[in-house]
């Protein structure tokens, strides 16, 4: 299954802890078995066969039903086991969600979380992902989605660029190259409109300059380093906004808060394991935010 999803062996291996030579002699077990071959590989690549690719939605159906089965018996038994298939953007990932998941072993050690970060969209069927954290505009989706929280942003840039370039104070002060503003952009995303909170509602205003970057931490970098102005989650540049080392601009129309939900099949929220997962996660999410949040106002009120 996971070399299927994951286009590799080697990749496979990994995600299941054992070695290549041992995930090649199971697909080859399988194969002889089945009396057909699954994979044609070469010293580089391993593509599916033809047969390859009808075996493996039947492989994936009964893979769910056991593991449907072995959900219905952890709630019975309240002993949920396994392994959870989870992605997340990078800076949420790395931030907010990695450092909660050894917690999370702790008090159910039977669980096991594989985490990718990304912040590329990702197909959660086709790579085998049991729930996908999402920050930002939510998808049109046949999954299930359940909203978490509104994250609050933040427009900022170091004193050093703001003592260049002078303090934008509204959303007309970004546009027409009167700042660097620097963007998370990737292949199929759209990230050249910033939308803020006026007092007309919410305006979008069209921005650009002349670093973009598929990585958040890479743009808060350039921030710090005096190359521009960022459209940030509150929670990726709080403690920068604390220690000086970037200043918010523009508060009187802030940024429009960004989504943070999650996306999953919808039979996977009916595993306890699942639940539990996602209800740890999202009641620390809130606590840690909130409690950002608050430091944040506190500072705005000392100034």
């Amino acid at each position: 299954m996971r070399v299927f999803e994951l286009g590799s062996m080697s990749a496979a291996a990994r995600d299941m802890h054992v070695s290549p030579a041992v995930a090649s002699f199971r697909i080859g077990e399988l194969e002889k078995h089945l009396g057909i071959r699954l994979f044609n590989r070469t010293t580089r690549t391993i593509q599916p066969t033809e047969q390859g690719s009808i075996f493996y939605p039947g492989a994936r159906k009964m893979l769910e039903a056991m593991e449907e089965a072995e959900a219905a018996v952890q709630e019975v038994t309240h002993t949920p086991r396994g392994s959870i298939f989870v992605s997340a953007p990078l800076g949420i990932g790395r931030r907010l969600i990695a450092p909660l998941i050894p917690e999370f072993h702790d008090a159910y050690p039977e669980i096991h979380v594989r985490l990718r970060l990304s912040d590329r969209p990702l197909n959660i069927t086709g790579e085998g992902l049991d729930l996908a954290f999402i920050l930002g505009q939510l998808p049109n989706s046949e999954m299930r989605l359940k909203n978490l929280l509104d994250c609050p942003r933040v427009l900022c840039a170091s004193p050093d660029y703001l003592k260049q370039r002078g303090e934008p104070l509204q959303g007309a002060d970004l546009q027409h190259g009167k700042h660097d503003c620097l963007l998370l952009q990737f292949p199929g995303s759209s990230e050249s409109r910033w939308t803020l909170q006026t007092s007309e509602g919410l305006q979008s205003f069209t921005v650009g300059g002349p670093f973009t970057s598929d990585d958040g931490d890479v743009l808060v970098n350039w921030a710090l380093g005096h190359h521009g102005l960022i459209n940030a989650p509150l929670f990726d540049v709080v403690d920068h906004l604390l220690s000086g080392n970037l200043i918010a601009v523009c508060t009187a129309t802030p940024p429009a808060d960004v989504h943070l939900a999650c996306l999953f099949p919808h039979k996977r929220y009916q595993d306890p394991k699942i639940r539990l997962f996602l209800n740890f996660i999202s009641e620390r999410l809130k606590a840690y935010l909130k409690d950002k949040s608050y430091q944040y106002s506190s500072h705005l009120q000392n100034k």
